[in-house]
């Protein structure tokens, strides 16, 4: 126990040490994206809420090549690719991949047109192969770390018999080549390369450049120690100790919920429920097998198990609750977003699983206790916990595709500001990218005070796509700004934009301009 004490004072001082880090996200481009420029750039600018690592960038040209001739140099959260000088007229996609701070990539596509549009479209995203080898290694890993170790750390600390230990071993055995693998396919990912290049160096390369390089090390030390702890020797338990402690320390070494803000709260709170998950998760299966002995000998481990669970279950219950609160920062994101969802999902099973450990407790045991014809239906529900907790791995593992709500950054609206001695329109559009749109219109006079309208109408129009003249009445607000929603933007572009504000039955003021949309 000083062990784990000492490990978690460490993490609470990295925490404090480190910087804040996050799960990287785009928040400005320039040019914008579906910007349709008369000259090709010099470069096109990508800045992130936080430092990033270059991974795979790509240029495509208006002719639709592949180019290697694109610059890419990085300064902090900047990165910046220089455009080669003979830069063909037509649409042009830059796309991205960049490794931030938790380890996890971050992708998407900048797309500009020089002169007139073509049909230049962004590479396609990594194939559903390769999610699906990243989603089933990490299962392998959750099943090495939790089953495997944390059924050694129950057999040496808590049974004190290493009865019943051929489900922890195979676990460990599968957890090993699953780390390996999950290093690999980390890389593949990174760099956006296909399952081939796991014979190429790159891949492995970049993958231990990132934060989940030595946590994996750290996973397969855990997983090799607890399979020599199955062995006799005298300093096996310490063994056990050392492998349990480093489930929660590779947990908090990397990942969205360890590089969480604050880090003197999430590292140690990760570490907690990482030991806590392993503890109960890997007392399962030699639970179940040590059933088949008499009562005499099953009950009193029962009862001891039973005693410690109870303030682990309540510090996983804790931690759990601290993570998802930063995670989620709005209760309203449990619904409204990938992460939630799975998080919802999550937390389904776990009380299911919380409802079963309640029945073992309060009646399956006590029947036990008193006739050991009891013991099958103990072991049944113990079986289906365990059935339980692969599926909580399997939805747990779903979060390595998607960002935690608190690392989302809200679309900015697009904005134009319209001003002539007479009138000032501003104008924001959101979220600015072909689609639904709602316009908000602040008017004012040409000295910035309020100006009062009767009327106001929106007209858009997009002269190289065909689209005529669409005109939309504005309705005023309780905020007193003119509201025009769910406005049909079919293709993005340079959209012409006119607004009629009728100040008087005799008098109109008409400002126009030029609005860039954005592919959706």
């Amino acid at each position: 126990m000083r062990l784990l004490a000492a490990l978690a004072m460490l993490l609470l001082a990295a925490g404090t040490s480190t910087g804040v880090w996050a799960h990287a996200a785009l928040i400005s481009v320039e040019p914008a994206s579906g910007s349709i420029l008369t000259n090709a750039p010099k470069a096109v600018e990508l800045r992130f809420n936080e430092a990033v690592t270059p991974g795979a960038i790509q240029l495509i040209d208006g002719a639709g090549r592949a180019r290697d001739d694109a610059r890419v140099t990085t300064s902090g959260e900047s990165i910046s690719v220089a455009m080669p000088p003979d830069l063909p007229q037509g649409t042009a996609v830059v796309s991205y991949r960049v490794i931030s701070q938790d380890g996890h990539p971050v992708a998407g596509s900048v797309i500009f047109s020089v002169g007139v549009p073509t049909a230049t479209q962004p590479p396609a995203n990594a194939d559903g192969g390769l999610n699906a080898l990243i989603w089933l290694s990490r299962i392998g890993l959750y099943l090495g770390l939790f089953v495997g170790v944390g059924g050694v750390f129950f057999g040496r600390w808590i049974s004190w018999s290493m009865a019943g230990m051929s489900v922890p071993r195979a676990a460990l055995l599968v957890g090993l080549p699953s780390a390996v693998v999950s290093l690999g396919v980390l890389g593949l990912d990174l760099l956006g390369l296909p399952p081939a290049a796991l014979v190429t160096a790159a891949p492995w390369t970049i993958a231990f450049a990132t934060s989940a390089g030595p946590a994996l090390l750290v996973a397969i030390a855990a997983m090799l120690l607890a399979l020599m702890a199955l062995g006799r020797a005298w300093y096996a338990r310490v063994l056990a100790a050392i492998a349990f402690a480093g489930v929660g320390l590779t947990l908090a070494m990397t990942g969205h919920a360890a590089t969480a803000s604050p880090e003197v709260l999430t590292r140690p709170a990760i570490f907690l429920h990482g030991l806590a998950v392993a503890f109960w998760i890997g007392a399962l299966a030699p639970l179940a097998a040590l059933l088949s002995k008499p009562t005499s000998a099953v009950l009193p481990l029962l009862n001891r198990f039973s005693r410690i669970a109870m303030p682990v279950v309540a510090a996983l219950a804790l931690t759990g609750l601290t993570l998802a609160v930063i995670q989620l920062e709005k209760p309203s994101a449990l619904v409204e977003t990938s992460y939630g969802l799975i998080l919802s999902a999550k937390l389904a099973l776990v009380l299911s699983l919380l409802a079963l450990a309640g029945l073992n407790r309060t009646r399956l045991t006590p029947a036990l206790a008193r006739d050991q014809r009891g013991a099958p239906a103990l072991k049944r529900s113990i079986l289906l916990e365990c059935g339980v907790a692969l599926g909580i791995f399997a939805v747990v593992a779903g979060w390595r595709f998607t960002p935690p709500p608190r690392t989302i950054v809200p679309e900015t609206p697009l904005a134009i500001h319209i001003h002539t001695d007479k009138a000032m329109f501003q104008v924001l559009v959101s979220p600015g990218k072909a689609g639904v749109d709602d316009f908000v219109l602040q008017l004012m006079t040409g000295e910035a005070t309020p100006l009062k309208a009767k009327e106001a109408t929106l007209t858009l129009s997009l002269p190289e796509r065909g689209i005529e003249p669409m005109e939309r009445d504005a309705e005023l607000g309780p905020d007193g700004y003119w509201h025009v929603r769910k406005v049909e933007l079919p293709f993005a572009g340079r959209w012409h934009v006119r607004i009629d504000a009728l100040v008087t039955d005799f008098e109109k003021i008409t400002l126009e301009d030029e609005l860039e949309v954005a592919p959706r």
